[in-house]
């Protein structure tokens, strides 16, 4: 099946990622490592299955931020109907069943009211409602969330982890892959040799490096970061550059979680 890859051409950037045959083609991290088992517990593949015959593909990733509540990013939903859907939480190896997976429907789609469609302005993230609930097999977890409004200082080292493209060439991995990545502050990422005005206060930057960086497949999956004595997500990958993800001083750019977090409560609670 091709990848259906949609483009923002005016401003360079790539929705990080559509639906595809993950036996073919199933994206990753570049520059990183396989993660141990059980590490990050939060991480759900969301799977689509678009022909509706019971063929999911990896689409994204995700968190779970409660019991019946997955967060991701807006730009990896197609539309509010929620069939065709499911979140695989407690995967590792995407090729095999390791008897750690439970496979979810999606009962309900809430996407960001602010949500354009365009991934310069901002307010890429979604939740979604689970059918049934996660529930504790010991290779799941709740993320743990930041303070509202919280903002990570420049160069502060964080993770990034999912299952997207390896390199420019569409490696793809088996396993969850995770990645040391270091955060860009908005003042210096929002020049114009970097992001330039699409990096806004609502998101978060890191990389840059020309060596790790999301990809596509990894869109709506976590920036895992340890900060007040835990590790908790600060951001939702949202988008990179066009062409090769691993483009320096063009940061993975993220959701920032922080930002939102009043949004969150209101749909969780």
């Amino acid at each position: 099946m091709m990848r259906l890859l949609a483009f923002l051409s005016c401003i360079g950037l790539i929705w990080a990622e559509a639906p595809f045959n993950h036996n073919v083609h199933n994206e990753r991290v570049i520059g990183g490592s396989n993660a141990d088992p059980n590490t990050w517990k939060w991480q759900i593949s969301l799977q689509y299955d678009s022909y509706n015959d019971g063929s999911y593909y990896h689409m994204c990733g995700g968190s779970i931020i409660d019991g019946f509540h997955v967060m991701t990013a807006a730009h990896c939903i197609f539309g509010t109907d929620p069939r065709g859907y499911r979140v695989v939480a407690g995967e590792y190896n995407l090729y095999e069943y390791d008897g750690s997976e439970q496979f979810i429907d999606v009962e309900r789609i809430h996407v960001h009211p602010k949500w354009t469609g365009e991934l310069g302005n901002g307010n890429d993230i979604a939740i979604l409602r689970l059918a049934q609930p996660v529930y504790d097999n010991g290779y799941v977890a709740i993320a743990e969330l930041p303070a509202p409004e919280q903002m990570l200082p420049h160069d502060f080292t964080c993770y990034i982890t999912g299952w997207g493209l390896m390199d420019y060439v569409g490696t793809t991995p088996e396993i969850l892959q995770e990645a040391p990545i270091n955060v860009v502050e908005h003042s210096i990422c929002s020049q114009h040799e970097w992001w330039g005005s699409i990096a806004l206060k609502n998101m978060v930057c890191a990389g840059g490096d020309g060596v790790i960086s999301g990809c596509q497949g990894d869109s709506g999956g976590p920036l895992n970061c340890f900060t007040d004595g835990a590790w908790r997500v600060h951001g939702v990958v949202s988008y990179g550059p066009s062409g090769m993800c691993n483009q320096w001083r063009k940061p993975t750019v993220f959701t920032r979680v922080s930002f939102f977090e009043d949004w969150i409560f209101s749909i969780t609670r």
